[in-house]
């Protein structure tokens, strides 16, 4: 198991998941600019859907499906120009489906086909899994350029982010499919035209002229690509278990991320995945909650003091309290400082089991703080991925 800075110095690959809410956008981006920061390296970091105060915080007006690079001034710190340099960019499905049919047509007529195919528009942009497949297709593209040293990979919230990394078998499974053959047999045979005229004869009435001639016509072509896919498909999923490819899961403390993050530590698992570190984000620091602990102590013995109601009263400029008021205050104070602790040691628990938790998996557990302001620049993004530690 390689530590999560080794891995952002010498690794090729990350993969970001976590279950939505987390922080895992702005963790990906963190990453990416501390890698940039500290290391001689060419990092991208492709995100599926950043904010826009993370897009603002980049220096940029807006994430399109074009890498920019950021500029270097903004990740400078102390006067300190960045060691190496960080890309961005986002996925835009339409606009990658594109490419991808330009690349995999077998001629140029196949291609012009598909591309002016009225139902091409609607199929990529509404299929329920075309943006998992060309999401993987960016990241292999990506991972395959001589232009960056480093891909780290914002997906999709919690499980949707499966179904990204299983969108290359899905696309096998697709080419190998009863449906596609069914789809497309009607073009390959005569019999068969014949046979099921009828049926889409009254299939036209019913959902439109033409409809499903259309379809059968797009998947045709479609066929005709089948090679190129499933070559593709096999090369992302070698790509996704190669050893210098890494995972990492982030999530909160509170009780929703933290099943979904075991779901997801054993979902890679199950999958063949090397999953390097799991990253328990605005986590309550333990030095503060022993702080609070002491200060609580203090307080408590402080109300049985006599002495210290006069104190207090002395402190008071304006109006002399009453011991009423005085006691109500210090109680709040007391109860609220109570809490802080009570929560602080409810999350050291919980940070044991999740250690143990990662431990079985091979996987380091790292801690990131509270943060006590929004990110709104991209050297905040520097210093968060800095405080990224160890558990």
């Amino acid at each position: 198991m390689s530590s999560l800075r080794t891995v952002l110095e010498s690794g090729r690959l990350v993969v970001v998941t976590g279950s939505g809410g987390v922080g895992k956008t702005t963790m990906s981006a963190a990453l990416g600019a501390f890698a940039a920061s500290q290391y001689n390296r060419r990092v991208l970091v492709l995100t599926v859907d950043p904010a826009r105060r993370l897009a603002d915080a980049l220096g940029l007006e807006s994430f399109g499906n074009a890498v920019v690079e950021i500029e270097p001034s903004a990740l400078a710190r102390d006067g300190m120009s960045p060691a190496g340099r960080m890309f961005a960019a986002m996925i835009d499905t339409k606009a990658s489906w594109d490419e991808l049919i330009e690349r995999c047509a077998p001629n140029a007529d196949v291609r012009d086909k598909v591309l002016s195919n009225k139902l091409y528009r609607n199929l990529t942009e509404r299929f329920v899994h075309s943006h998992d497949y060309i999401a993987m297709e960016r990241l292999f593209e990506a991972q395959q350029s001589p232009d960056f040293d480093l891909v780290i990979v914002d997906t999709p919230p919690s499980r949707n982010a499966l179904d990204v990394l299983d969108a290359p078998r899905r696309m096998k499974e697709f080419f190998a499919s009863r449906l596609l053959k069914l789809l497309t047999t009607q073009a390959q045979s005569r019999l068969f035209s014949l046979a099921a005229k009828p049926f889409f004869l009254v299939a036209d009435r019913i959902l439109g002229a033409r409809f499903l001639t259309d379809i059968t016509e797009f998947f045709t072509l479609f066929r005709t690509m089948e090679d190129g896919f499933v070559k593709r498909a096999n090369q992302v999923e070698a790509v996704l278990k190669q050893h210098d490819t890494s995972f990492v899961v982030v999530t909160t403390l509170e009780s929703a991320p933290l099943h979904e993050a075991e779901f997801l530590i054993d979902a890679l698992r199950v999958r063949g995945y090397s999953l390097n570190t799991v990253i328990a984000n605005r986590v309550t620091p333990q030095a503060l909650v022993a702080e609070a602990e002491a200060a609580l102590s203090r307080l408590e013995m402080s109300i049985q003091d006599p002495s210290f109601v006069q104190e207090v009263v002395k402190a008071t400029e304006d109006a002399e309290p009453s011991a009423e008021q005085i006691s109500r205050v210090v109680s709040t104070i007391s109860r609220r400082s109570a809490e802080a602790v009570r929560k602080g040691l409810a999350e050291q628990a919980t940070l044991d089991v999740l250690c143990n938790r990662s431990a079985e998996s091979q996987a380091e557990l790292c801690i990131c703080a509270i943060r006590s302001a929004e990110i709104t620049r991209a050297t905040a993004l520097v210093a968060l991925g800095e405080s990224i530690h160890p558990a």
